[in-house]
């Protein structure tokens, strides 16, 4: 079978190259507004690819600083902007609306393979051509299907340039051909997430990491954000920002670029792991959005604790247990396991060993002591949560989603994939 995956590496650019991929960027970004702007003035009968197309060739003609954009890049504009509005229609997502120019990340569509001409030059770098930019150097981090290793189902089939706070960063589109997995022998695992323990396993496993920042870097961000607070009160509303401020506010994303890149770092290792461990995977179905909503309330009807639910909500953000059960779910799928979701109410409040939910039974965060008479039962409490999870699987108990475009769960009873 073959599989599409991307892998995203660093650039290094000289400023004259970073001028040329900021102006690009910025016309493709101004390009999608004119057409959006375009299509929406237009009657349904006459919005149409051809038309959309004739249009964008007429614009580069007209506007100057559009030709800075790659021909390539423009078409690729144009697809995304009709794949879009295509998601739309099928109810996936929200209708496709004008990019702004600072809450909207910079990017470059390079969708041709054979005008790239990727080489490994050395052990740790690559090269690669970006169209109107030249050859630019990148780190080699992975093995991409180029030269002799290229076929008709190993290849690279495009790439797209992404701006952060860290820089430029070149994302390839891999193809690669694979063997259908077999069915993984792994046993089965219950997994609680969590903020003290961030992931905790039925068998008794627990995985831990250390703060994303040291130190050093902490009092940095601390430093620059207090920096930022005062120079702010000295702007009125609807001034512009001054270049130091902007200069403040770059550091400060940088900092947190980077701590986002080791939190993405520990848990793509982590999930690899469990995946080539364990066959079978199962997680709570959590409602994330409903669990980080603020505690603020209304003028009529304030909210009791709201910083204290703050900093919860912060905590839980961090944590990004969304995008781990998205890591979790396509891993396994690649190892030939499975992944499942359970129903999440009462998981932590149940006794595991004789399933009984009484009050008073999780004592405090790690604790937990069943005071059903003639249980006691004692033990930690998000093994405990996690042992309940593998339960619900067991007995048939899995959340399944609902269709339509909320994302709400449905709870059925279902056979488990596996009786093990």
């Amino acid at each position: 079978m073959k599989r599409r995956s991307g892998h995203r590496a660093r650039l290094t650019l000289s400023p004259n190259q970073v001028a040329k991929l900021d102006e690009q960027a910025h016309a493709a970004r101004a390009l999608w507004n004119l057409l959006h702007e375009w299509w929406t003035l237009l009657p349904k009968h006459k919005r149409t690819l051809a038309a959309a197309n004739a249009a964008i060739r007429q614009a580069r003609k007209d506007i100057d600083w559009l030709a800075v954009l790659p021909a390539q890049a423009a078409q690729a504009v144009l697809r995304t902007y009709h794949q879009a509005w295509t998601n739309c229609w099928k109810g996936l997502a929200c209708a496709p609306n004008f990019k702004a120019r600072f809450r909207t990340p910079m990017s470059v569509d390079i969708t041709q393979e054979r005008r790239m001409r990727i080489v490994r030059v050395h052990r740790r770098w690559g090269m690669v051509t970006i169209p109107k930019v030249g050859r630019v150097r990148f780190r080699w981090t992975r093995d991409l299907p180029i030269g002799r290793h290229a076929d008709e189902g190993n290849r690279v089939t495009g790439a797209r340039l992404i701006k952060d706070a860290l820089g430029w960063h070149i994302a390839f589109r891999v193809q690669t051909a694979h063997l259908r997995p077999g069915v993984h022998p792994g046993p089965e695992v219950g997994i609680d997430l969590g903020i003290a323990v961030p992931l905790a396993l039925s068998d008794g496993t627990e995985f831990h990491h250390g703060d994303w920042l040291n130190d050093k870097e902490k009092a940095t961000l601390l430093c620059l954000e207090q920096h930022a607070a005062r120079r702010k009160q000295h702007h009125k509303p609807g001034e512009k920002t001054s270049r130091r401020l902007q200069h403040t506010y770059d550091q400060m994303a940088g900092l947190r670029a980077r701590a986002k890149r080791r939190a993405l770092d520990w848990q793509h290792k982590t999930t690899t792991d469990i995946a080539e461990r364990y066959g079978t995977v199962v997680v709570e179905a959590l409602k994330i959005t409903n669990m980080v909503a603020s505690a603020r309330g209304t003028v009529d009807q304030p909210g009791k604790n709201v910083a204290q639910k703050r900093g919860l909500n912060r905590s839980i953000s961090a944590e990004s247990w969304g995008r781990m059960i998205g890591m979790l779910a396509y891993k396994t799928v690649r190892r030939g396991g499975t992944l499942h979701k359970v129903p999440a109410p009462g998981t932590s409040q149940r006794c595991s060993a004789c399933g009984a939910t009484t009050p008073g039974s999780r004592q405090s965060q790690a604790r937990f002591v069943c005071k059903n008479t003639g249980c006691g039962w004692s033990g930690n409490a998000d093994h405990n949560a996690a042992r309940n999870i593998l339960h619900l699987y067991r007995i048939g108990l899995v959340a399944v989603p609902a269709a339509g475009r909320c994302s709400r769960q449905a709870h059925k009873r279902v056979k488990p994939a596996t009786a093990r």
